[in-house]
């Protein structure tokens, strides 16, 4: 999703105010813009992103609920303090769904639908930069997802999916070669139908992206006091 700006937000309606003040929000935690423990001026951050204060509170209940943020009685709401584990523990959950999202595929995607991942795959080790690169990671996971053919496990995905950090491909020089690798094992699984296989390297894959999750944090200085 592109960052959010007072004019984009202005032409948005009620419910995309709220997502991209959250999505807004979200950003300035995990790129360490907004502290462990500082509190969130809503007056400010309604008037820099151009929108009433009722979507930035809807946003900030939409966080507390991730854990993102937390309600002080009386006193506001404050960045939430995550520890490493809380991050590498919404990887694993991520990674537990995710899988049993695969294992589901493996019984369901078509052979058109096998040759389009093929595609993704093939187009994420041609060269294109890190931008794309992450945009067809996104795309290989969501059409994995969707071939489960579950609506349940595609929304608390989409839940899941919101709360983790991006920028895997252009800030770890080495995970592109380490995603390629984990994208090809996995396909490899779905085209031979092993369910249980795809399901074990997805969470592998998921539980490894956690830990680099942590390392990018601690590079953005997430935890720096």
């Amino acid at each position: 999703m592109p960052e959010a700006t007072g004019a984009g937000l202005r032409r948005s309606g009620p419910a995309n105010l709220k997502a991209l003040a959250a999505h807004e929000i979200r950003r300035r935690v995990f790129s360490g813009q907004l502290r462990a423990g500082a509190k969130i001026d809503q007056e400010a951050l309604a008037d820099e992103l151009g929108i009433s204060k009722l979507p930035i509170r809807e946003a900030l209940i939409t966080l507390d609920h991730e854990g993102v943020v937390e309600h002080i009685a009386r006193r506001g709401a404050f960045v939430a303090r995550m520890t490493r584990d809380d991050i590498r523990d919404h990887y694993r959950v991520f990674g537990l769904v995710s899988g049993l999202a695969a294992e589901r595929a493996a019984k369901n995607l078509s052979p058109e639908s096998l040759r389009a991942l093929h595609d993704l795959a093939d187009r994420m080790e041609s060269g294109v930069d890190r931008g794309e690169q992450e945009r067809l990671n996104f795309e290989f996971h969501r059409r994995i997802n969707y071939a489960a053919d579950s609506r349940r496990l595609v929304s608390i995905l989409g839940i899941l999916a919101k709360t983790v950090t991006h920028g895997f491909y252009e800030a770890h020089e080495d995970w592109p070669e380490k995603a390629h690798d984990d994208h090809r094992k996995i396909l490899n699984a779905l085209s031979a139908r092993s369910a249980s296989r795809a399901r074990s390297i997805v969470e592998k894959h998921f539980s490894d992206g956690g830990e680099r999750a942590v390392s990018l944090l601690e590079k953005q200085g997430f935890w720096d006091r």
